[in-house]
């Protein structure tokens, strides 16, 4: 038997926030990213999330009809996983996808603007209000796109292309200083 253990690293670890007056790119830290699929037919799953959500450092991200995404900014012990996951039963399915994604936040007057460079998505406040989501590309690179705040969008992305979309988000941003 090997005493091999394997180092666990943030994708983003050794990358620096991108910060001026105009746009700021960080990581987020790699907390929970939770996918939850609603059984056909159930109605009620988006309230019930909602109410989970207020409970506990936890915010909900559409994805599409009947998924979402339930974030956090810390890591979920596993029993606590556990009884959402049982709660969720049977009207929802969870999966686990702390591992598997990574957060990024983009924010200030112009992330609008740099977002829109990679993204076919409206971004304009009126079509693309705080708290709305959307499943897109940003290049060639899948992403979850939600905003956040007025002007903060976090981008939810699989950890293997987090490196990427980083690099490609901070050339987008280069021309804003």
């Amino acid at each position: 038997m090997s005493d091999f253990r394997p180092t666990l690293r943030p994708a983003l670890g050794a990358k620096p926030v991108i910060s001026s007056t105009a746009v700021s790119l960080s990581p987020l830290p790699e907390g929970v990213i939770i996918h939850v699929l609603a059984q056909p037919g159930e109605r009620d799953v988006a309230s019930f999330l909602d109410g989970l959500a207020k409970g506990a450092a936890l915010a909900v991200r559409s994805v599409s009809p009947g998924q979402w995404f339930i974030v956090g900014e810390e890591p979920m012990a596993y029993q606590d996983m556990k009884d959402l996951f049982d709660g969720l039963e049977p009207r929802a399915t969870c999966v686990d996808q702390s591992h598997g994604r990574v957060r990024i936040r983009i924010s200030g007057k112009l992330a609008r603007r740099v977002l829109s460079k990679g993204t076919a998505v409206d971004l304009a406040p009126g079509s693309f209000p705080v708290g709305q989501s959307a499943t897109t590309l940003i290049g060639h690179i899948a992403a979850h796109i939600t905003c956040v705040d007025a002007d903060t969008f976090e981008i939810i992305v699989l950890r293997g292309f987090a490196e990427s979309l980083w690099d490609d988000l901070a050339r987008m941003s280069a021309e804003f200083g």
